[in-house]
């Protein structure tokens, strides 16, 4: 079966993100993903990229963050780049902690893991990449 893709680039400013639920919206209905999943790859998403907008880019509207979906056998492979200078995923705090459970951020990348398969982080220089992992 041929590699099926799809790529959005939007600029970094928060306000691109209701094209990213669009772009979501339209590769999984596209994919046929069952409807009980797209939630999740909805908040998955969005989260990834309002990381690379706002703590990758530092909302820099010369920056861009990229999103390319690709569907490999049974899975759905979402890679969310920014153009910024990368993190140490081991360093961000647990959110399910007492300390850091009232706090309104740091959410995402544990949002992430809840509702997909699998999450990796690759930092380049050019800039760091999300990849969302989620078995079909």
């Amino acid at each position: 079966m041929p590699e099926e893709n799809y790529h959005l680039e939007i600029e970094s400013n928060a306000k691109h993100l209701i094209t990213v639920e669009e772009f979501v919206n339209y590769f999984a209905v596209d994919l046929n993903i069952k409807a009980e999943k797209i939630p999740g790859i909805m908040l998955a998403v969005t989260e990834a990229s309002t990381n690379a907008i706002i703590h990758g880019n530092k909302s820099d509207e010369t920056k861009f963050v990229s999103i390319d979906v690709t569907k490999e056998d049974n899975q759905l492979i979402i890679r969310v780049k920014d153009q910024g200078k990368g993190f140490d995923p081991a360093k961000i705090p647990d959110p399910t902690e007492i300390d850091n459970l009232l706090k309104d951020s740091g959410r995402g990348i544990y949002l992430m893991r809840v509702y997909m398969d699998d999450l990796k982080f690759n930092v380049t220089p050019e800039g760091t990449e999300t990849i969302l992992i989620l078995n079909l």
